[in-house]
């Protein structure tokens, strides 16, 4: 058992803030990380506003990474001293969907995840005798963490821990979007509607499979602008296209949103929702184009990816110079910093803030 500072999230309403928390050793099966750098994301903010429900005493924080210092019995594919980027769904490798390779949809381990637990239904987070609960099985916002072993992917010990981190959520759910679900080719066109953290990756993705024409939309200027930087061909305050193109991404969660990316592809395009409208919304969209267009809408949750196998894929893509993650990076904060770090994402700064430690 150690002392650690984390951030806390108490109520709907209340900004993280930073307290002591007690975290106990790893249990079987799961990995002691000493924390390096951990992503500014939505998703985490979205505890604060009360879009996404958890438990009181929560400690946030799911797009990370550090280094190994310690592993529970049983533990067999990470060592001490492995730099590991976190994945923030947890899979048994045995479901359905988990057989089907597709171990972000796991069933087997949704209600842990969500009730804050690690997979055995306990937390190794306490305060004072008190649980404090995991978000996302990871709870990253924190000088340590322990995390079931499969959230844990092994990384090359040179990547920058801050590159690694962002693989673990923006990048892998951004590119994955277009080269595991979409499969975008060389030549093809491409339009994002919003530049936020997931759609810069798509574009950045989209650039990476060598798309010809790259549309970013959103309302801000300044994100267009930064969309440009990275690889964006066009970019358009409107989300009705004049010309349209092969695939359409909507990275944002809004169903009016969804119909203009539907509206945008040609016939026989594709439409990629990747963004997390709120649970009970609906999303109209014309039967009679879908069906004599012959359009596909596709959905993809964390970019259709195997985390083992796509983490080492996209840092080799950063290897190589074709995923260039560090134009992505553009804020840094400490760890006692976390309500600035959040007021600026609130705020509308582009690209992705990363906590350092």
């Amino acid at each position: 058992m150690r002392t650690i500072s984390a951030a806390v999230f108490r109520e709907v309403g209340t900004p993280f803030r930073i307290e002591s928390v007690q975290l106990a050793d790893p249990g079987p099966g799961e990995v002691l990380v000493k924390m390096q750098a951990a992503g500014v994301c939505h998703s985490d903010w979205h505890l604060v506003t009360g879009a996404t429900k958890v438990p009181s005493l929560t400690v946030p924080g799911h797009e990370g990474a550090g280094i190994v210092e310690a592993v529970g019995p049983g533990v067999s594919q990470v060592r001490v001293g492995d730099l590991v980027a976190l994945n923030w769904a947890p899979y048994c490798g045995l479901c359905e969907c988990c057989l089907d390779n597709l171990p972000a949809l796991c069933q087997e381990y949704l209600k842990q995840k969500w009730a804050g637990t690690l997979l055995d239904g306990t937390t190794r987070l306490s305060q004072n005798g008190t649980p404090v609960y995991h978000f996302t099985a990871t709870a990253c916002f924190a000088e340590y963490t322990v995390v079931p072993e499969c959230c844990a992917v092994p990384l090359p010990a040179d990547t920058p821990p801050a590159i690694a981190a962002v693989l673990g959520c923006a990048v892998t759910t951004g590119v994955g979007a277009v080269l595991n679900k979409a499969r975008v080719a060389p030549g093809d066109s491409v339009a994002v509607f919003g530049c936020g953290g997931v759609g810069l990756c798509t574009i950045l993705g989209a650039v990476a499979a060598g798309a010809g024409r790259i549309v970013a939309v959103d309302v801000s200027e300044e994100k267009l602008a930064f969309a440009h930087l990275l690889g964006a061909t066009e970019t358009s305050l409107s989300p009705v296209l004049e010309k349209r193109v092969d695939f359409a991404f909507e990275c944002v969660g809004l169903p009016e949103l969804q119909r203009h990316a539907f509206d945008a592809i040609k016939p026989g395009g594709m439409a990629v929702f990747a963004g997390i409208t709120p649970t009970d919304s609906l999303t109209s969209l014309p039967g009679a184009a879908w069906t004599r267009q012959e359009k596909t809408v596709a959905g993809t949750y964390y970019g259709t990816a195997h985390p083992r196998r796509d983490f080492p894929r996209f840092a080799e893509l950063w290897r190589q110079g074709r995923l260039p993650l560090e134009k992505l990076l553009t804020r840094t904060y400490e760890l006692g910093q976390i309500e600035t770090a959040y007021a600026d994402l609130v705020g509308g700064a582009v690209g992705r803030g990363m906590i350092v430690f």
